[in-house]
């Protein structure tokens, strides 16, 4: 997952604002409990999430793959008053962990939670969003951007994060992972209905607003 130089990572990281203490508790956790704990945000990348829901100032944010919690607790640094964040995850191991660091930061009654296949829960969710985060199973980027397009506002935005897949992207033998990230971007790059902008953050981050 390092696309740049290790060095530069560090770099970058000591140059932005110091990881909030309940996010570093929550890392920690995570590295300690939790199965592929490299899935998790991390600081840098929370820094951007958090950073970019300040600059939207959004009511309703719909994130798709929660793992331990890490990056719902940055994106509900610019929720409005009364502003929810749904989030949904297929593992329901994970709950006892995210609702412990989402009550640690008093944030209990701002996320609900959705466990179960996000195929099936989406489509349940009757809200228009400001903003999304797609952060799950790559096969599904396609399917998500789909059901979730329709339920942005205009001027909304879609994040998706590793999008440049360790740089696998790039490769001509391509994995089933890979190749659906790879027609993941050719989509976005091709739809006329947004405006695009591939970061080389982290894993590869997608930022798309809807027109």
């Amino acid at each position: 997952m390092h696309i740049i130089a290790e060095e530069i990572a560090r770099y970058a990281e000591n140059h932005t604002s110091p990881e909030d203490p309940i996010l570093h508790s929550l890392n920690r956790q995570t590295h300690l409990k939790a199965l592929m704990p490299q899935m998790l945000s991390g600081h840098l990348q929370g820094a951007f999430l958090k950073m970019v829901s300040q600059m939207v100032q959004p009511s309703r944010i719909l994130e798709i793959g929660t793992f331990t919690g890490y990056s719902a607790i940055c994106l509900c640094a610019g929720l409005k008053p009364n502003g929810l964040l749904h989030t949904i995850d297929i593992n329901e191991e994970l709950a006892p962990i995210q609702q412990h660091h989402f009550k640690a930061a008093q944030l209990e009654k701002q996320i609900i939670q959705h466990t179960g296949n996000a195929l099936d829960i989406i489509p349940m969710i009757d809200e228009t969003f400001d903003l999304v985060f797609i952060d799950a199973d790559k096969l599904n980027y396609e399917n998500y951007y789909h059901l979730v397009f329709s339920k942005v506002r205009q001027n909304g935005f879609i994040l998706a994060d590793n999008v440049l897949w360790s740089g696998k992207v790039l490769h001509n033998n391509k994995d089933k992972d890979t190749e659906a990230l790879h027609r993941f971007n050719q989509m976005v790059q091709n739809d006329p209905r947004v405006e695009n902008l591939l970061l080389p953050l982290r894993d590869g981050m997608m930022l798309i607003r809807k027109r």
